[in-house]
């Protein structure tokens, strides 16, 4: 009884990290175009810092095309200097309403480049994994000082946690992969 809330927040940590590295990934070029890849670009807009999403529409006519029309056209030339700016190494270019941001294809070197920051944003989401099971541990650890548990609950719910890291590591390890493929893919 007392266990449980402190697996379900373990379970939220890890949950929190799985998606952390889902955004994280989200943002790393692979071989076709995405609009999230221009997720952490962000514009001045009248002087504000605001994400690219919210001043204009995002779209990928192509594999490998993506195209980025401004709500308001006087913005062009803000979000041009942004996606210039912005360490994708792309370059835009505008008809004077829309922006066409031509995705070259990768190189080996570059694909390979890209899986090593994969797997060590998967080498740090397994660290918040296995923070987040030592924290949860700790607190059973205390609970049962306080006799709050018994030896035979704190036992089965550590290893409850346990299985939780497991499956969580797997699944970062499913979410790497796919990305993997995805980069590999010609």
């Amino acid at each position: 009884m007392f266990a449980e809330p402190v697996r379900k927040k373990t379970a939220e940590r890890m949950e929190a990290a799985l998606e952390h590295l889902k955004r994280e990934l989200a943002g790393i070029r692979s071989g076709r175009a995405s609009v999230s890849l221009l997720d952490g670009i962000k514009v001045n807009y009248y002087g504000t810092p605001t994400p690219l999403r919210q001043v204009a529409n995002l779209a990928t006519p192509e594999a490998r095309l993506i195209t980025v029309q401004p709500w308001e056209p006087q913005l062009i030339k803000e979000i041009e200097k942004a996606l210039l700016a912005s360490d994708l190494g792309l370059t835009p270019s505008n008809d004077g309403k829309i922006i066409r941001i031509p995705l070259p294809p990768l190189s080996e070197e570059r694909r390979r480049e890209l899986i090593k920051v994969c797997k060590k944003h998967g080498e740090e989401t397994k660290i918040h994994i296995r923070n987040a099971r030592h924290d949860g541990n700790h607190e059973l650890k205390q609970l049962q000082k306080e006799s709050k548990l018994t030896e035979d609950e704190w036992r089965k719910a550590e290893q409850e946690i346990q299985k939780l890291t497991d499956q969580y590591v797997q699944k970062v390890d499913q979410v790497l992969k796919k990305k993997e493929e995805e980069i590999l893919e010609v």
